[in-house]
């Protein structure tokens, strides 16, 4: 670091390049305008609205030897646990790395954060109420989004734009719209991007990707598997600070970005997944992690038609659903159903079910039973699978080592974004009772 800087958040007047930093600040309101039009209900797939695709900002490159300078965007609950995890991993040995910025639009998050980081680094750490201002930077190299859904489209292109590989929370975006154009932006720059649905590190996954690509089940037919959980209180029911209101301590329309202005609501604001307004429910938090390791390990395609029912059960104060049973096809002949609930612990044993052969995915290794049929044809075992630890910090792990060697991620925008066409179109069909079709080939949705 060239220049002195203080664990305060930052003032644009000292920074290194004013007028680079305008027209920077600029292109990502172009960005931000485009999503705020999508999430507004505008036109979707193959309308006349879309999001703007970015074109990709110069990167800085990873020296031999130098440390990953990194930017934290958003410091809430999960964006709090990366940055424990980032400041932990240099002590591991795995990966040499600073956390040089931090962004967030609530003013004690950001400071306490930013003293965090430089306490545990002893080094200097900026903080930025504007996370625009943060990406301007031209010698970070990488920049970790866990902001709330709505924003990681808007985030993630700006990210790109300035030429930063990327680490951003599931779910990738908050419509099939924005995914889309995403990924076009991913796809056409040499950034590193990586997903933050860390099952897909879970080696019994990996092991029934090799399996079925093998042919060890046949075609492969089903597959069944659930997120459940239960409380006595209620879902998303995070504390409230009341000390967070417009003005000094927060920028509401900030953490609105592409979806203000909207009337301040302290209950909005500190439990937004409870609203359908910026929240996918159950199936962008929860459904997402175990449906999109088994994506990776099927390989069948992109979705054609998605199913959604479910309600309001026990959590009728909530906007989003409590329970949910939603149904996949998928073009390359395979159904996939899985059951998310926020009233009910009870879930659904994980199992791929293919013509020949079944696979038990319910603990850590993995059963293969044949069919009765071929039973002379496939023997039934099991595979012993290592446990790995905490698969979250080995997705993090992942997206570092790749950011300085340039392989594809584990968790990539393209696996991401037929997650999404589930996600969105799930959602689509929890409000209003249709089945959605999706068309890969034009990449368009309709209600069937």
């Amino acid at each position: 670091m060239n220049e002195k800087r203080e664990n305060t958040p930052h003032d644009p007047k000292t920074s290194e390049s004013a007028a680079s930093r305008r027209q920077f600040l600029a292109t990502s309101a172009l960005f931000a305008g485009a999503a705020a039009a999508l999430s507004a209900g505008c036109e979707s797939l193959g309308g006349s609205t879309s999001l703007a695709v970015a074109k990709a900002g110069k990167r800085t490159p990873v020296k031999d030897g130098e440390p990953i300078r990194i930017g934290v965007i958003g410091v809430g609950g999960m964006g709090t646990g990366h940055l424990e995890g980032l400041l932990a991993t240099p002590a591991g040995g795995r990966e040499n790395l600073q956390v040089v910025a931090i962004s967030d639009v609530a003013k004690p998050k950001l400071e306490g954060a930013v003293s965090r980081a430089a306490e545990a680094q002893k080094l200097q750490v900026d903080g930025y109420r504007d996370y625009r201002e943060l990406l301007a930077r031209k010698d970070i190299h990488g920049v970790l989004i866990a902001s709330p859904e709505h924003q990681h489209a808007p985030m993630t292109m700006a990210a790109v734009a300035a030429g930063k590989d990327i680490y951003c929370e599931k779910p990738f975006t908050f419509t099939i719209e924005e995914a889309l154009a995403v990924r076009q932006a991913v796809e056409q720059s040499d950034l590193v991007v990586q997903i933050g649905t860390q099952h897909t590190m879970i080696p019994k996954y990996v092991e029934a990707q090799k399996l079925i690509a093998a042919g060890a089940i046949g075609h492969p037919t089903l597959t069944q598997t659930s997120y459940c959980r239960n409380s006595e209180a209620g879902e998303w029911l995070y504390d409230i600070d009341p000390k967070l209101v417009p003005g000094e301590m927060l920028d509401w329309d900030g953490w609105l970005g592409p979806l203000a202005p909207a009337k301040w609501d302290t209950e909005i604001y500190h439990r937004w997944r409870r609203y359908k307004r910026y929240s996918a429910g159950i199936m962008g938090d929860l459904l997402v992690h175990q449906m999109t390791p088994l994506m990776m390990a099927l390989d069948v395609g992109w979705p054609v038609q998605v199913f959604a029912t479910g309600g309001h059960y026990v959590q009728k104060d909530m906007e989003n659903q409590d329970q949910v049973f939603v149904s996949v096809q998928f073009e390359k002949e395979h159904t996939m159903v899985a059951a998310g609930s926020t009233c009910n612990e009870l879930g659904l044993e994980t199992i791929i079910r293919g013509h020949k052969g079944n696979l038990f995915l319910g603990s850590d290794n993995i059963v293969l039973r044949p069919e009765r049929t071929f039973a002379e044809q496939v023997d039934e075992k099991t595979i012993v699978c290592e446990p790995m630890g905490d698969d979250q910090n080995e997705l993090r792990l992942n997206w570092l080592s790749c950011m300085r060697t340039r392989e594809p991620v584990r968790s990539p925008v393209s696996l991401a974004t037929q997650m999404m066409v589930v996600v969105d179109l799930g959602v689509r069909s929890l409000w209003d009772g249709k089945a959605w079709m999706f068309d890969p080939k034009t990449q368009r949705a309709r209600s069937a």
